[in-house]
């Protein structure tokens, strides 16, 4: 007599890995990623926001109408890459089923901030030369920083775009 032996295996599913895992705690979907902060992009994060910080507290307050607009810039750009840097520490795009494109999300928001950053320290450094000259040196600063930025900006915009190129199944 012969003996058949059947061995079940069960096959990973792809949509059932995504999925939080029930559990007594609410919030045991999110997964801390420090690791991505130790990578090109996660440095530029951070390089942004402290490039960002630095902008923000050099060129306030506001003197003259130009500075509004570069501390318009610096803090929605800080406030946008903030959210960002969240959305990678806490593992939400991992967590999250949403139909988003994330990378293109994430690079159209960069190349937005480095356009609007290119912008406002051309603005900033064009009115504090020939400006009062309290608080002059502060803002040209916030300035330069604001070029450093710009630059950090775009960085991360190249570097997004080689990634969205790459990631493309057209």
């Amino acid at each position: 007599m012969t003996e058949t032996v059947v061995n079940v295996q069960e096959a990973p599913n792809n949509n059932a890995a995504n999925k939080p895992q029930t559990s007594d705690q609410p919030l045991a979907w999110i997964k801390l990623n420090v690791d991505y902060f130790k990578t090109t992009p996660g440095l530029l994060k951070i390089a942004e926001l402290i490039l960002g910080i630095l902008c923000m507290s050099l060129a306030s307050p506001a003197w003259l109408s130009g500075t509004h607009f570069f501390l318009f810039v610096a803090t929605t750009s800080f406030i946008g890459t903030l959210i960002w840097v969240f959305v990678y520490f806490l593992g939400i795009r991992e967590a999250l089923n949403l139909p988003i494109h994330w990378i293109l999300t994430e690079l159209v928001n960069t190349a937005i901030c480095t356009g609007a950053y290119v912008i406002a320290f051309i603005v900033q450094l064009s009115i504090w030369p020939g400006g009062p000259h309290w608080h002059r040196g502060a803002n040209i600063a916030a300035g330069v920083f604001g070029i450093f930025n710009a630059l950090v900006y775009g960085f991360a915009t190249y570097l997004l775009y080689i990634e969205y190129k790459g990631n493309r199944t057209n």
